[in-house]
């Protein structure tokens, strides 16, 4: 690690991810390098309507264009939630704007094909910073996917910071939409990428079944028993023998799940194989890692459902701990990490390695934008 930090400065990040629910806000005290003080993170739910639209633009993303009027009111809604969560964190932080170094500002994900080298993230960052007054560092993954990297993920340096000093080998497990790991090894080696599906398939099953967005507490797959021949069809899907790094779209499995026969099955089998597909997916990725981890350490919002985090545990068959455990906000991780890469954005870090995204080399990104006053 870099020598002790001189000053660490404070940063706001943000994320909203493809489970579509809210978005998150949260202060981080860093140099890009060092952590500071971190705080809780704050959430602001996705309305219904924004939801709904922001989900059909993610399912005809391919073929839209910018100047498309209903991504055009979607990505203005989603911006000024975002610009609201700002105003309510360092409200409830009692922090001024003045005092922040710099938003980072992920956006809303809406297509991300690194094969094509073509990834979005909608939000209007040039209406952000003015609607706050704090310079904004945004598009984040474009500099590493023009030069042939996934793009994804872009947490692991982050992960990297929080295990620092941690026994090793040591995964941390984030289960958002699509599930990732960061992999640490003991001679300070790191390894990131995509295990498969976490809540996303789960999440639109429950919608469609239940009217509900997620399964609360693994109730619907809980009660169903897998299918194993179902299962054993998706878990044949060619993206699983792929050398990482590699990445996923958060539809990129939806197709594979209605050849697999998923709904031919009962709310409760369904929701019971895809939980089963999450589980044995990142089991299956302990092929892909240099050492076994001796412990999981897991964030995003799968953490939350017990039958998902029971069932990890039985398939690793090493500790499976919750963030909370490790000390970590785990509601927060993602939107603390780009606080985190906002200061390595101005310092001109790299936020990409090759052994976390396939980047021919260290890739610093970002762009910035300043409040129109600035």
């Amino acid at each position: 690690m870099a020598a002790k930090p001189g000053r660490l400065g404070l940063y706001l990040g943000m994320m909203s991810g493809t489970s579509l629910d809210g978005v998150d806000a949260a202060l981080v005290e860093t140099d890009g390098e060092w952590l500071g003080a971190l705080s809780r993170v704050l959430t602001l739910p996705v309305p219904p309507a924004l939801r709904a639209a922001l989900r059909a633009i993610m399912d005809r993303a391919a073929s839209l264009a910018g100047g498309d009027p209903t991504l055009r009111e979607a990505e203005a809604a989603l911006t000024a939630l975002h610009a609201e969560a700002v105003r309510a964190l360092l409200a409830r932080e009692a922090v001024e704007a003045a005092a922040i170094e710099a938003i980072g500002f992920h956006g809303q994900t809406v297509l991300h094909r690194p094969e094509q080298r073509r990834t979005w993230q909608i939000g209007d960052a040039t209406a952000l910073a003015a609607a706050t007054g704090v310079r904004v560092v945004h598009d984040f993954r474009s500099a590493d996917v023009a030069e042939g990297g996934q793009g994804a993920p872009l947490a692991p340096l982050f992960h990297a910071a929080l295990l620092a000093g941690s026994e090793r080998p040591v995964a941390a497990l984030n289960l958002g939409g699509v599930a990732n790991v960061t992999w640490l090894g003991e001679d300070g080696a790191i390894l990131a990428f995509d295990t498969g599906p976490a809540n996303a398939l789960l999440d639109d099953w429950a919608l469609r079944h239940t009217g509900r967005p997620v399964d609360e507490n693994g109730a619907l797959a809980g009660s169903g028993r897998v299918d194993e021949a179902v299962l054993a069809r998706l878990l044949a899907h060619p993206y699983f023998a792929l050398t990482p790094p590699k990445s996923l779209d958060r539809l990129d499995f939806h197709r594979a799940a209605e050849a697999a026969g998923v709904p031919g099955l009962s709310p409760q089998d369904g929701a019971a194989t895809l939980l089963a597909l999450t589980a044995r997916s990142v089991a299956a990725a302990r092929a892909h890692l240099p050492q076994a981890p001796r412990r999981w350490v897991a964030c995003g919002g799968g953490r939350h459902n017990p039958v998902l985090m029971r069932t990890l545990a039985e398939a690793l068959a090493v500790p499976v701990i919750t963030a909370e455990a490790a000390g970590w906000d785990g509601d927060g991780i993602e939107a603390q990490a780009f606080g985190f890469l906002a200061a390595r954005s101005l310092r001109g870090l790299p936020l990409s390695l090759p052994e976390t995204t396939g980047v021919p080399r260290p890739m610093p990104g970002g762009r910035v934008v300043l409040p129109a006053a600035a």
